[in-house]
């Protein structure tokens, strides 16, 4: 948010430590993924930069820009390659994602998948992408960058965030014309349910879906109505479970803390997942509250990085 990184600690009720200036940020950020192996994260712009800033270092390693992207990027475990959607903005037939080298930035494929190429998840064991076009969610080998299927008429009038379980065999999708989502069968390549939020539909777009880490809960985003409303994942299709009210509105997302113990959203709230309390409130160096929809979880030890997070609340069970 604003030109840099905030960072907050989350053993000091998310009090925030400070601020490290990245100017290119203000461009607007698209995406914001790290990765362990290079003690990295990577950052894209609207303005089709992409970015690789050293944790350990604090220090910008490269930034590149494109003819094409970036939006909602991601990268491999082994830190080596970058898919790169094209952007939702973008509906050329050449629409897509690159496939960036992490090192040093250089461009090695683009491949052409469809319009409107938004956001992009490589599943926690490498072994797939997924990448949202339009009402197709695509899935790859993240080794070989093959398509292994497509699958259509998906999330109503766009892909919208998405969450995939550890196992990669479900999918959970926002929809773009109502507050809910369709649960996605990955493997058969289908949709099994769609479940709307709320005693009667809500006709506007969600934006940001998440499995707590033990893939007990859904929790989806209804920025416009100012609610993270929760789902239980453990049946099919997912019973509600209630909902959480939000201080603001504003873009929409959700995710949680590696432990499960802490959900974030687009707002300055800070919820505890087990009692759905408010406990904290995310404040700037002026005391004001402060959101934003990227966030990565990263731990140190002696000035070391020892664990990364995922920008999506991704099944970890």
């Amino acid at each position: 948010t604003g030109d840099g990184i905030l960072i907050f600690d989350l053993d000091d009720g998310h009090k925030l430590v400070r601020r490290i200036s990245i100017p290119i940020f203000k461009e607007g950020l698209r995406g914001f993924t790290g990765n362990l192996r290079t003690h990295c994260v990577y950052y894209s712009t609207t303005n089709r930069r992409l970015g690789c800033f050293d944790l350990e270092k604090e220090t910008t390693v490269w930034e590149k820009t494109y003819e094409a992207g970036c939006d909602r990027s991601s990268i491999t475990p082994d830190g080596k390659k970058i898919f790169v959607p094209t952007g939702w903005w973008y509906s050329g037939d050449d629409s897509g994602f690159l496939v960036v080298n992490a090192e040093n930035g250089d461009l090695t494929r683009r491949i052409h998948v469809g319009p409107q190429a938004h956001n992009s998840i490589v599943s926690l064991d490498g072994r797939f992408l997924y990448l949202g076009t339009q009402t197709t969610l695509s899935v790859f080998d993240a080794t070989s960058d093959k398509l292994i299927r497509q699958i259509k008429d998906v999330g109503e009038k766009g892909i919208f965030p998405y969450t995939v379980d550890r196992r990669n065999r479900t999918a959970y999708v926002c929809l773009g014309g109502h507050v809910g989502f369709d649960v996605v069968d990955l493997e058969a390549g289908n949709v099994l349910h769609r479940v709307l939020a709320g005693k009667e539909p809500i006709p506007h777009r969600t934006h940001g879906a998440g499995l707590t880490p033990d893939e007990t809960e859904l929790w989806i985003s209804d920025q416009e109505g100012r609610k993270l409303f929760i789902f239980d994942a453990t049946r099919l299709p997912p019973e509600p479970r209630g909902h959480v009210d939000l201080s603001d509105g504003g873009h929409g997302w959700v995710c949680f803390s590696l432990d499960g113990r802490y959900a974030w959203c687009h707002t300055p709230d800070v919820f505890d997942v087990k009692s759905k309390r408010l406990v904290a409130t995310l404040r700037d160096e002026k005391g004001k509250p402060v959101s934003g929809s990227k966030f990565i979880e990263v731990h140190f030890r002696e000035g070391k990085v020892v664990e990364v997070g995922n920008e999506f609340a991704l099944g970890r069970k």
